[in-house]
């Protein structure tokens, strides 16, 4: 092997990419543009395993402005409003350095929204971590949420909702998914396609130092014993400057300055200006000089590839240098014009007066590798068969108190209330129901998000847990009232070289199409994460999925905690008594096996539209999707919103009382009546072809099930919120 080819594997690269690389060139590339090459073609930044399977998913409809290959997605709200999202990874530096890994996640989702011109209205996340007895869990979950906060609040932005999961096999990745929305009009979108040939080409924000170099490659690697020595790749964020960054390219925006604007995120000055380059098919001229550096004698290379953050590439009209510098001169931030368009069609780097990249944008991108990689197909789990001696052994009421006080089920209050979820006063449902809500300042309209994983169904059948993520988005936006739009995703999972892996990923990807397209619920943008695993030991496959709604009069919202005594509780959707892959299985029984439970997408899409025909006729008074740990979870979840108690009875069907109560069947909401509505209710649903169950009647203070076994909410709230609380005090 010669000495360039051990370096092109030094960065990332395999034997025949470094091969073509030199075919492309007709020569072999200098240091920085191997260094180029490495950030573009790794799979962070080229998607190079799953862009052919990504190209599948549903990414149209008539609510969507814009869909995948921009910074964020963009969709109508109505009266010139557009909502601007995306999800997005920073898994492997939150596990190498948690505070600044979730920090600058955030910073750097906030960016993407900001860079199109869209205000940030709200924060979201999906954080996962190891098993609570492992030795690291404790003090990256804390590093973490501390990150998170420390970056959301400082931005003054709020963090309206979010998922926390703990699971074994994160114990050598965790996943930290940030997500967030911005409000823009639809006249005053910003994309980041270059046009227009010698336009000067601008840097704004922080100056270029040597923190990130060689983030985006990290992300698209394994971890291995020598993880500590990957620190130095880690950014390090500064909210104070971004809130600058921020106000001074909203106040750019207001005219008619700018033609294309692109953040720095992974891979730094390199990704920004060839992305750019290569949607307006024109070239990027830069002298490296004139690039803002914090640090002495930075080499090309190093300015190149560094992930500093707070920055943005800017191309503007000519003649507008001087009003744009005015106004990063007053929010005290560097702007410089490094370079300027050209037709040459190439990215071309100049820095002491010489020549030291000359690349044909199309080598980067167009020609970026794309690999078919071979994947095995998961079959169907055989179900398991539950004694019934094993179910007449327990207690109802032990078995609950035990899912309540899960890992996975308990109270996250110790977490969202580091998170600031009212700043900009404009948050009407906060973290821990079913979907946060912003109302759209100023009017009547409010925008519900949630964010959603589910790796146990994932893991167990990919293509069933695929669906099901997307299933559960849909019924947590219509929980709250809202019409779901579209979804984002953030696919997490190991390394795509491992045929097994390749499966999970393919068949999620292929159950969240289906799921989305039948749902009328299409993907406007994602995120994939590779190589999320330490040696050969990969993570569970977690896409996340982050859904966003429409509530017309935010009037018309709903929570999901009990209101008055002696309405009726009504369970929407039909229970089978499905416990393959519950919570009831895997904690209670201490089964692992089994499938997940079927998704009819058929009955998802009926039931959620015939719930919000309910709403709309203002017949429910609180709701909550059916969802882990099964109905009576959801009821008692309810019970502890509302302080309101419970006669609970078991509807007369075929299976015992454990199946009926701890099932996990999808489909399904819980719903609160007025005694009244009773007959209106029950006439809609019959209408509408969808099945219900009668649950009992909202009493004061106490959980009644079957008329004979009796707890108080209060005692039950104790088990749902004191682990979290304990653990992280010990």
């Amino acid at each position: 092997m010669t000495v360039n080819e051990i370096v092109a594997l030094d960065h990332g690269l395999k034997k025949e990419e470094y091969a073509k690389i030199c075919e492309l060139l007709k020569r072999k590339p200098n240091i920085t543009e191997l260094g180029i090459f490495s950030a573009m073609w790794n799979e962070h930044c080229s998607y190079k395993s799953s862009k052919l399977h990504l190209k599948t998913l549903p990414t149209k409809g008539k609510k969507v402005i814009q869909g995948p290959g921009e910074n964020a997605g963009v969709i109508d709200i109505e009266d010139n409003d557009a909502i601007v999202f995306k999800i997005e990874s920073h898994n492997h530096p939150s596990f190498i350095e948690p505070y600044q890994g979730a920090a600058t996640g955030v910073g750097g989702i906030m960016r993407d929204i900001f860079t199109m011109g869209a205000r940030p209205i709200a924060n979201l996340n999906s954080i996962h971590f190891g098993s609570p007895q492992h030795k690291k869990t404790k003090n990256l979950l804390r590093g973490v949420v501390h990150g998170i906060g420390g970056y959301g609040n400082c931005m003054g932005v709020p963090t309206i909702a979010g998922q926390t999961c703990f699971d074994s096999s994160y114990n050598g990745n965790i996943l930290v998914n940030a997500m967030t929305l911005g409000l823009v009009k639809k006249d005053k979108i910003f994309y980041s396609k270059a046009a227009g040939l010698n336009k000067p080409v601008i840097y704004v924000g922080s100056k270029t130092g040597r923190d990130g170099i060689h983030g985006a490659s990290m992300a698209s690697a394994s971890f291995d014993e020598k993880i500590e020595e990957k620190k130095p790749t880690v950014q390090v964020g500064d909210p104070f400057t971004e809130k600058l960054l921020l106000e001074a390219c909203l106040e750019l925006m207001t005219g008619d300055s700018i033609i294309a604007i692109q953040d720095m995120g992974a891979a730094g000055l390199t990704s920004s200006s060839i992305e750019m380059a290569s949607k307006g098919n024109l070239g990027i001229e830069i002298n490296l000089n004139k690039v803002p550096c914090r640090e002495a004698k930075m080499s090309p290379y190093e300015i190149m590839l560094s992930e500093s953050q707070e920055r943005m590439l800017i191309v503007l009209e000519n003649g507008k240098e001087e009003h744009a510098k005015k106004i990063f001169d007053k929010w005290n931030l560097d702007f410089a014009v490094i370079g300027k368009t050209t037709n040459s069609k190439k990215i071309q780097l100049f820095f002491d007066n010489k020549i030291v990249a000359d690349i044909p944008v199309s080598t980067l991108v167009e020609n970026s590798p794309m690999y078919d990689r071979k994947w095995k197909k998961a079959k169907l789990p055989k179900k398991n068969k539950i004694k019934k001696s094993d179910l007449k052994n327990l207690k109802i009421i032990d078995v609950l108190k035990k899912v309540l006080a899960n890992p996975n089920i308990c109270s996250k209050e110790w977490i969202w209330q580091q998170y600031d979820h009212t700043v900009m006063g404009d948050t009407i449902q906060k973290p821990g129901g079913d979907a946060g809500v912003v109302r759209i300042h100023g009017t009547n309209k409010a925008v519900a998000a949630s964010v959603d994983s589910s790796a146990n169904y994932c893991w167990a059948h990919p293509i069933t847990g695929g669906k099901q993520i997307v299933c559960e988005s849909f019924r947590n936006l219509i929980s709250v009232g809202a019409k779901p739009i579209a979804i984002t995703n953030c696919l997490n999972f190991g390394s795509p070289e491992i045929q097994e892996n390749m499966g999970e990923f393919v068949e999620c990807v292929k159950g969240i199409g289906e799921a989305s397209e039948y749902l009328k619920f299409p993907v406007v943008s994602g995120n994939v994460s590779f190589y999320n695993q330490t040696k050969n030991v990969g993570i569970k496959p977690t896409p996340a999925i982050g859904g966003v709604g429409l509530i017309k009069d935010y009037n018309k919202m709903i929570s999901m905690d009990f209101k008055n005594v002696n309405n009726i509780v009504l369970a929407i959707g039909k229970t089978e008594g499905h416990l393959d892959q519950s919570v009831f299985a895997r904690n209670i029984l201490d089964e692992k096996n089994g499938p997940p439970p079927e998704i009819n997408l058929f009955n998802e899409k009926n039931n959620g539209e015939t719930l919000l025909k309910l709403i709309e006729n203002n017949l429910v008074k609180s709701a909550h999707d059916v969802s882990l740990g099964g109905i009576i979870t959801a009821v008692v979840k309810m019970c502890i919103k509302g302080n309101k108690g419970i006669n609970l009875k078991k509807p007369k069907s075929l299976i015992n009382e454990m199946e009926y109560f701890f099932a996990e069947d999808q489909g399904r909401y819980i719903i609160e009546i007025n005694k009244i509505d009773l007959k209106k209710v029950i006439d809609i649903l019959n209408k509408n072809a969808v099945h219900y169950d009668e649950l009992g009647t909202i009493n004061e203070n106490e959980l009644f099930i079957n008329e004979k076994t009796k707890v108080t909410i209060d005692e039950l709230r104790s088990f749902n919120t004191r682990w979290l609380k304990e653990y992280m005090s010990k």
